[in-house]
């Protein structure tokens, strides 16, 4: 058993002066990754015994804990330090991202423990999402394996480049120096393939503290320095990107009172100082720095990293997700992009739907394209891939409602760095780094048109509308909305009814019924839809259009109040009962797939603006009450 130690004297004498002597350490954020059973738990645990930030109440626990559920008998497993959940503890695995601070005399430190498991490779991305370091674990008896080249890969994808292979339990295998060659250079021909300039190789044993703390006489033929030496010696990027071009993503406007209204947030890259020219994106206008706030005071000059509080001279429109930048070297503003994309649901990725793109401090909506292709985490390989997985790496195109403002991640990982978000769960499903904006987008611009859509509307003496009928097939959608387009032809008004399967016979005709090809399908109706309406027309639409997140894409299309959601509520089984097509009966027999109601879902409508229950309702009174709503008069029977 570890003998038992002190902390520093000098909290318990002083904790004032305690802490005025480590305020201006610097900070390093690392973490430990690898597969399974690598010893990344055991390696932080070894870690805050050597650096003394284990009280003597606590190593008691410890030393309870592991007699009762530890892993290594009757000595300590560091490992119950950090795996704080009762699951890993039981299982001896890591699933949560354990965060853990500790100090030494020259630097302080944030470890992150992320999970070697697959299946929590989404946990690994978060924790290696802010990290300066990765510390690569291998277990010295199995070599590299799959996980290792996945993280290690997502760890030069997520903009590390301080990486330590630590070989690990070198105890277990004698202390062989063969064998740490051995993994060495297989490691070597691994990084070199995924573009790993350098990374720094170290035999260490967690459980017995070889090459942790101090240097180990079991590895003589070891002459490099040790785990915490070189973490509290490695260089950071932080000047890298104070010399970079000045960004502050704006988090929060500040304005607690008339005669104060500041820009607050965290600064991503380069340097400020009061009376510096600034330009907001969007809108591209400038003006010039009148105080740089912080909580301590008023600053001079403010570098990245840095939370500070701008104030301007000027009064100008600026708001959370706007970009304050250097007046002369501003970002880019693109709305197509191609991305890194790393997949972290269990639902597969649907090309074309929309998701919600947080980037930076901005939000908008997004949808992301079939990928270009997959990437095979052991030997770089291109794999051709109609969608994304759980844990697949993948590189996509993708496009965004309205244009952001953006730099590369290899440049900056504030304004390069996303998450997709679920619209209808508001989970996390990928995580992503933009490589470029793809050129048609800077080449494609809105056309000047003189007859604005008011224009169109005036002269045809009516308000353009989207009827969105929705509902199962065999609801009564079609029949419905050939009735009310009858009623609005005869009292004069302009409209025309796109129908889902008269639709398919030409513009969507290439398009399937798997649930991407539902999704385009719908898409491109919105869109013509979009250009009907503008043109003043009232648009009937009649598609099954099963998925709330597209029908919600077309209603983001058009101006408040113009899209109309009617659901015609039909039972199943009386949508079988009028199969006249008879496709339920195929889709029953598995002769026809992906048929909706059978084996594809359909999503009601939350708050639609009409319901039309057809099992209270006849086709002509449901056409009678939608051509009220619509023009707001009876109509006269046909």
């Amino acid at each position: 058993m570890p003998p038992i130690y002190e902390t520093d004297a000098l909290i318990a004498e002083d904790i004032e002066a305690y802490l005025t002597q480590h305020q201006h350490k610097g900070l390093l954020r690392f973490i430990t990754c690898g597969s399974v059973d690598d010893g990344k738990s055991t390696l932080i645990g070894r870690l805050l015994y050597d650096s003394k930030m284990i009280f003597e109440d606590q190593l008691a626990a410890l030393e309870a804990d592991s007699k009762r559920i530890g892993t290594q008998g009757q000595e300590i497993d560091f490992a119950l330090l950090v795996d704080g959940l009762a699951a890993e503890r039981e299982q001896g695995i890591t699933i949560d991202v354990a965060y853990r601070f500790f100090t030494t005399e020259k630097r302080k430190f944030i470890v992150a423990d992320t999970p070697g498991h697959e299946q929590y490779t989404r946990n690994m991305v978060t924790g290696a999402s802010t990290a300066d370091l990765a510390v690569i674990l291998i277990d010295a008896r199995k070599g590299v394996l799959t996980q290792t080249r996945r993280h290690s890969y997502l760890a030069h994808l997520l903009g590390i480049r301080n990486i330590v292979l630590a070989v690990n339990k070198m105890d277990l295998v004698g202390y062989d120096a063969a064998r740490y060659d051995e993994i060495v250079a297989d490691y070597k021909s691994f990084a070199d393939g995924i573009g790993v300039k350098s990374f720094t190789a170290i035999p260490i044993s967690g459980f017995k503290g070889d090459n942790i703390a101090s240097v180990s006489p079991n590895t003589p033929w070891y002459d490099g320095v040790t785990l915490i030496d070189h973490l509290e010696t490695v260089e950071l990027d932080v000047r890298a990107d104070q010399a970079k071009p000045f960004r502050l993503p704006v988090q929060w406007v500040n304005r607690p009172n008339l005669d104060f209204r500041g820009f607050a947030g965290q600064i991503a890259s380069g340097s400020i100082q009061t009376g510096e020219p600034v330009r907001i994106l969007p809108s591209g206008k400038t003006s010039t720095v009148a105080r740089i706030v912080t909580l301590d005071g008023d600053l001079e000059v403010a570098v990245a990293g840095q939370s500070v509080t701008l104030t301007l001279t000027d009064e100008i429109d600026c708001s959370r997700g706007d970009v304050i930048a250097a007046a002369d070297d501003p970002p880019e503003l693109a709305d197509q992009f191609e991305a890194n994309i790393v997949w972290l649901s269990e639902d597969a990725m649907i090309p074309g739907r929309s998701y919600w793109m947080k980037l930076g401090t901005q939000s908008v909506s997004a949808t992301v394209q079939a990928p270009k292709y997959q990437i095979n985490v052991n030997n770089m390989e291109h794999l051709a891939a109609k969608t994304l997985d759980l844990n697949a790496i993948g590189v996509a195109e993708m496009t965004t409602d309205r244009p952001i403002i953006f730099e590369a991640y290899a440049d900056n990982r504030t304004l390069g760095g996303f998450i997709l978000i679920d619209k209808m769960t508001n989970a996390t499903v990928a995580a992503g780094m933009l490589n470029f904006s793809l050129r048609r987008a800077q080449n494609v611009h809105w056309q000047a048109i003189d007859i604005s859509r008011e224009a169109h509307a005036r002269q045809k003496g009516q308000s353009p509308k989207l009827l969105w009928f929705t509902g199962l097939s065999g609801s009564g959608k079609s029949t419905i909305a050939n009735l009310v387009e009858k009623k609005l032809f005869a009292l004069g008004r302009h409209s025309f009814l796109l129908d889902g399967d008269n639709v398919r016979h030409g513009l969507n005709k290439d398009l399937g019924f798997t649930d991407t090809d539902r999704i385009e399908n719908i898409r491109r109706v919105g869109e013509v839809a979009k250009l009907m309406t503008d043109a003043g027309l009232i648009v009937l639409t009649a598609f099954i259009s099963p998925f709330r997140a597209e029908r919600d894409m077309v209603r983001a299309l058009m101006p408040a109040g113009d899209f109309i959601e009617i659901f015609v509520d039909t039972p199943l089984a009386d949508a079988e009962k009028r199969d006249m097509k008879g496709l339920y009966r195929k889709a029953r027999s598995g002769a026809l797939k992906n048929f909706t109601g059978i084996d594809s879902p359909y999503e009601r409508p939350d708050a639609p603006e009409m319901r039309i229950d057809t099992t209270t309702t006849s086709p002509e009174q449901a056409a009678e009450a939608i051509v009220e709503r619509v023009i707001g008069v009876w109509s006269h029977d046909l």
